[in-house]
Parts: C-alpha cells; structure tokens; sequence
C-alpha cells in the first residue's frame, strides 16, 4: 500500500496481518500494555462507495459485511469485536467515562448513550472506537495510570478543544498529569485539501491566541482559508501541558489518499468509514 507521504510518514507504519493492512503509530506501539489501530479502506467485504473495509453501520452498507469487516479489522488489529465500545459522534466535546457496563455498546449491544465525540478508560479489554473520513483521531495514552482517551476531532471539536477536554476527564478520573501522557494526532485532512469560510476561520480566531493564527490557516483572495487542523490539535495539547515531544502527528491526509483511506470531502459524501481502536491490555 504505497501511500502519498506528506512528511515522510515517519509517525506512522502500515502493519498487514492476514490480507488486511492498518497503520499504527511506532510511538505508542511500544508502550507496554496498550494497542492500538487506524483502519484502511483495504482488506474488507463491502462493496461500491463502501470498498472495501467500510466499519459504518449507519451509512447504507449491508449489516453483515460490515460484521465481517470487523471480524477482519479485529483480527488484524487483536481484539475482540464484543469488548469494543463505539463513540455516538456528533461533533460535540463530550467525554464518557467508559466502564466494564459499556463493554460492546454499539457492536454487541446498543448504545445507550448520544453525543459522545470521546471516550476514556482505565479497564483492560475494552477496546475504544471512534470513526473518520478527514475529521481528526486523536489517541491519548497515560502509561503510569493505565489509562487511555481516544477522541474524534472535526472542526467544531477542535474549536471546542475536545483534546484539552480529554485530557481533563482523565485526571479528574484518574491522576493523569500532562507529563504522564504520550499523545498522537491521526490520518485526517491536511492543511492544503481543508478549504473552509469566513465564519469557521472566524471562530478559530475567537478559540485561538492571535499568535498562532498564521499557524493554523492561510487566507486566500477568494475569502476562503486553507484550514491546519493537525497544528490546532498540537498547540491545544500544549496548552493542556504537553510538551512538543509528547505529541506525535501522523502527518497523513485521507483526502490526498482516498484511493486507501476514506474521506468525505474527496468522494463528495460518498463513503464508509475508517475507525481507530485504543485499547489496555
């Protein structure tokens, strides 16, 4: 799978396991007791706009090829499909607290939740899911307490700093310090693919210091911006206390790379998902 790099893809790696390749980030990978996944739109069944690895119930795919593609992704991956747990996205910057009551919620059971854009945990086994196609992964991971946050980041997210948000669940529910955490920012629309209007660019001006704003978009002389959502998510780490070197960015855009990854903006709407998993082990 030989993916557009945009800065060498050093951040990231294409693992294959069993005719399905996923990426991963070498970063978290060796911290011991964690794993970890970002899925492709390779080594699935679905069909169509959803080919192959689609992992949405909810876009118009056939219930069991979606099942066996997380048969496959888990397999792949190494979890259990029952003991996923999936986040109910709506742009929010709401967090659950994910506890051993929640465990399949959304694979095996229903949900009995709404508007939950992050999840964190503290418990063994359960495998995190949240789902993508440009918005934002964001992976957190607090080797000392044994505790994770996996976080879905669009624009609306990221204005609301659902990262910072993450983090803050995680030491109310667990002792995480911001020097704790190894902190990771995935596949995602990059900077010059992401155009956006004058109103978002208005209010990442409000949720930013005027400092940064040169980081984060450019204007153009058509009034639109060309959007940085990976440098936002960066500098909203820092400010929850992160040093640069705790963060690592996948550096990989999904629209660049609809042919492997899906993405909304470069098929006009007309996708499944990839998901990200995060788990204790």
């Amino acid at each position: 799978m030989e993916l557009i790099r945009k800065a060498g893809m050093e951040a990231m790696e294409v693992v294959e396991r069993e005719g399905v390749p996923f990426l991963v980030f070498p970063r978290l990978r060796e911290i011991k007791g964690v794993n970890h996944g970002f899925s492709t739109r390779l080594g699935g069944v679905s069909r169509g706009m959803f080919s192959s690895m689609n992992l949405s119930f909810t876009r118009g795919d056939e219930e069991a090829a979606v099942r066996e593609n997380y048969t496959r992704i888990g397999r792949a991956v190494g979890f259990c499909c029952e003991n996923l747990v999936f986040s109910d996205q709506t742009h929010t910057t709401n967090i659950r607290v994910v506890t051993e009551a929640d465990r399949g919620k959304g694979y095996a059971a229903a949900k009995d939740y709404t508007d939950v854009d992050g999840m964190v945990t503290n418990i063994p086994g359960l495998t995190l899911a949240t789902f993508y196609a440009d918005c934002v992964p964001l992976f957190l991971v607090d080797p000392v307490h044994k505790a994770i946050g996996l976080s879905h980041s669009g624009w609306k997210g990221t204005v609301g700093k659902i990262g910072k948000r993450t983090i803050a669940v995680m030491k109310e529910q667990y002792g995480t310090q911001p020097q704790d955490l190894i902190a990771a920012i995935g596949p995602s629309i990059c900077r010059d693919c992401y155009e956006v209007s004058e109103d978002v660019a208005e209010q990442f001006r409000a949720a930013f210091d005027k400092a940064h704003w040169e980081e984060i978009y450019d204007t153009k002389v058509n009034g639109k911006y060309q959007l940085d959502l990976w440098k936002a998510n960066e500098l909203i780490f820092q400010e929850a206390g992160l040093k640069p070197d705790q963060i690592v960015t996948a550096d990989l855009c999904t629209c660049c790379n609809s042919k492997y990854l899906f993405s909304h903006r470069a098929s006009h709407g007309k996708r499944g998902n990839l998901a990200a998993f995060l788990m204790l082990v």
